[in-house]
């Protein structure tokens, strides 16, 4: 691995070919906050995606394309005269020195679920922070995300289940008010109860410390996988899948699983 030295020449190195080509490459000078935040939201998730292959490699590579985006919007900063990422460090440095009075203060602190607990209380006492427990939740969050961080938030101040087993009664509550309003085909009801079903579901995944989003991507890829697999057969034979049977795919569909438990 690099010194401390070696990596502040690297991103010293990073600013200055930032630098040149904000002034010299025609696409790099056009770029504005606004012109550049759907790019950094795909950036975001391919690295996401790379961290959930566990693939070390992209996992660099998107590492290093994130951190482009962040120096770019500081960039951009610099230019108007607003900040720089010299400001972007320091208050970055400034806040977790604050929020980790359990290491720089004398604050105890024995275990994570004290540390995340005490985080959110600091939030709410600093000048600029959030003023209510749910207001730092991004509205632009995506749903699934934003359900388990808002119940996450809530169960930072005590509003949570004291056994997480009799988050499970909940669920079946919710499943079952859902279940009365399909059989009634009442769609406005049907569609708020079914929320209700997804969020009691997601709160079930906090409990257990099972995130959500990483379950449910995990499922997403295990359907591809699955799906290409039939899929692949069906060019093989000649045959497309509109013209199979239902059997004949679920009859491919398990050896997929099949074949996934034998690798």
């Amino acid at each position: 691995m690099h010194t401390k030295e070696e990596k502040l020449e690297a991103f010293g190195r990073l600013l200055d070919v930032l630098d040149t080509l904000r002034v010299k490459c025609p696409w790099d000078k056009k770029q504005t906050n606004e012109s550049l935040r759907a790019n950094t939201i795909e950036e975001t998730y391919e690295l996401c995606d790379a961290l959930l292959k566990n693939d070390k490699k992209n996992i660099c590579k998107e590492l290093g394309d994130v951190l482009l985006h962040v120096c770019f919007y500081a960039k951009i900063g610099s230019e108007t005269g607003d900040f720089d990422i010299a400001d972007v460090c320091q208050q970055l440095t400034d806040k977790l020195i604050y929020r980790h009075p359990h290491v720089y203060g004398n604050a105890k602190a024995e275990d994570s679920k004290t540390v995340s607990e005490n985080w959110e209380q600091l939030k709410l006492k600093e000048k600029d922070g959030n003023n209510r427990v749910l207001s730092g939740v991004p509205e632009s969050l995506p749903t699934l995300i934003k359900a388990y961080r808002v119940q996450d938030k809530a169960r930072n101040v005590g509003f949570d289940w004291e056994d997480k087993g009799d988050v499970w009664a909940k669920v079946k509550e919710e499943l079952g008010e859902l279940e009365v309003e399909l059989r009634k085909e009442n769609k406005e009801r049907s569609m708020e109860e079914f929320g209700d079903f997804l969020f009691s579901l997601i709160n079930a995944g906090r409990l257990y410390h099972l995130n959500p989003d990483t379950a449910l991507e995990m499922t997403n890829h295990k359907f591809i996988s699955r799906f290409n697999y039939i899929e692949d057969h069906s060019i093989k034979i000649g045959k497309p899948l509109k013209d199979m049977t239902l059997g004949e795919m679920d009859a491919l569909w398990n050896e997929a699983k099949k074949a996934e438990k034998d690798n």
